[in-house]
């Protein structure tokens, strides 16, 4: 549970960080001019915070379905920060160079390095502030997800080098300004996330203090060494 939570946050977190934009284009762009429009926001965007409500069904979860909500908080290059509200409060973290997994129902902390950029899988290249969504993926426009506003764009992306959490995204958003407001997967094991986003600011100026971890006492600490 531990490990799919985390893989989970990673990627919410990478491509959240690729498509707090705006863009020059009018009515009607295509895959392509939607996909360039996100890039130039983006790679303008130092920080950000956003309220988050996530939802998961399917999967290993079969017919179930879990609703989590929280803060998120991002800082180029690679730092980030969500806070999942009660019951579950758990934390994830990343300082830019360790990832800290907390889970309180876990009475454990997982620490995981942040890959090195030549070894990062794209959503990684992301939330250190590199990548580019055009040469990393196909992009196509498709169908919004259920309950999205009248004239909500969806951007299908699909990773050009298979990567092991997922097989593709649909990023739904603001047309014109093209803010975020929501992300849909499914997993590997047929399992579909969706996160949808309020409250969203941007260059806010977030401190590198909000990004410091420490583990609360009397829990274990445990090093994974498996994702690199």
């Amino acid at each position: 549970m531990t490990e799919r939570r985390v893989r989970i946050t990673l990627v919410a977190a990478a491509i959240l960080s690729t498509v707090l934009s705006s863009s020059p284009f009018g009515a009607g762009p295509t895959a392509a001019e939607v996909a360039g429009g996100v890039q130039k926001k983006y790679d303008a965007v130092k920080d950000f915070s956003a309220d988050f409500t996530h939802t998961y069904h399917g999967g290993a979860l079969k017919k179930q379905q879990i609703t989590e909500r929280g803060k998120v908080l991002i800082k180029k290059p690679g730092k980030m920060r969500w806070e999942y509200a009660p019951p579950e409060n758990n934390v994830f973290v990343s300082d830019g160079a360790k990832i800290y997994a907390y889970v309180p129902a876990d009475h454990q902390v997982t620490v995981t390095a942040v890959p090195p950029e030549d070894d990062a899988t794209t959503p990684a290249l992301f939330l250190a502030g590199k990548g580019n969504l055009s040469r990393d993926f196909t992009v196509s426009l498709v169908e919004p997800a259920a309950g999205m506003p009248p004239g909500t764009l969806a951007l299908k992306l699909v990773p050009k080098k298979a990567q092991p959490d997922y097989d593709w995204l649909v990023l739904d958003v603001e047309p014109g300004t093209y803010r975020l407001r929501g992300i849909v997967w499914t997993d590997a094991q047929g399992g579909t996330s969706t996160y949808s986003f309020t409250n969203m600011k941007e260059n806010v100026g977030l401190a590198d203090k909000e990004f410091d971890f420490k583990a609360p006492r009397g829990v274990d600490v445990v090093t994974d060494s498996s994702r690199r």
